[in-house]
């Protein structure tokens, strides 16, 4: 069988309305979305919150997805954010919510070999540090992508009864500073977070053309 066309769209909105939105009709494809605005995206179910006076201060605004997980910091040129639609009738699909994203990080894998860098899927169980809660790159799920140990990319997934949209987050820059102050952590935070994660040499365009290229080429 030839390669299957993932299309490509780059919805429109805010980045709050971008979030919340789910395709009526499930079909398989990729949404590449702009980060037009510094956002803190934070996790469904994500308790610890910044104060809005520190948000200020960064000039942020505030997200909830309605995807699990925990913060992510959205700044143009640091993270190139990624949605792959997938229905609930596809081939590539799974049940089972711990393995679900396997096939996504296989991609990404592939994606980041054509662009020269070496990286690995994590197939295991959740794992968790002292400040995975609140900050997403610091914890490590099925699916997600390391390199050399250091998460590179992070995904979440909001699941419907016609399919699901994974939410990735490629890290191009990582620098846990801005985090560790606007959720006020304690200074060995910033020392520990600087370790578990790690920015991608590769261009935006490219990761995108990369991904998308590898995804038609997955088997059915």
């Amino acid at each position: 069988m030839g390669a299957v066309r993932w299309p490509v769209e780059h919805p429109d909105g805010t980045i709050a309305e971008r979030h919340a939105r789910m395709p009526e009709a499930m079909a398989r494809a990729v949404h590449v979305q702009a980060i037009d605005r510094p956002t803190l995206v934070v996790g469904s179910a994500q308790r610890i919150l910044p104060e809005s006076g520190d948000l200020d201060r960064f000039g942020l605004d505030l997200v909830r997805r309605r995807s699990g997980g925990s913060a992510v910091l959205l700044q143009a040129g640091d993270v190139c954010w990624i949605d792959v639609v997938l229905p609930r009738d596809d081939p590539l699909w799974s049940d089972d919510v711990g393995r679900s994203t396997l096939w996504l990080g296989e991609a990404w894998v592939a994606a980041l070999a054509e662009c020269g860098i070496a990286a690995a899927v994590h197939r295991g169980a959740l794992v968790r540090s002292p400040w995975s809660a609140t900050v997403c790159f610091a914890g490590l799920a099925s699916g997600e992508v390391t390199v050399d140990g250091c998460k590179v990319v992070g995904i979440s997934q909001r699941r419907t009864r016609s399919g699901a949209r994974f939410q990735c987050a490629a890290l191009l820059r990582w620098d846990p500073s801005p985090l560790v102050e606007l959720f006020r952590l304690p200074d060995h935070a910033r020392v520990e977070l600087a370790g578990v994660a790690a920015g991608l040499p590769v261009p935006a365009g490219r990761l995108v053309d990369a991904l998308t290229g590898c995804l038609a080429d997955l088997a059915d």
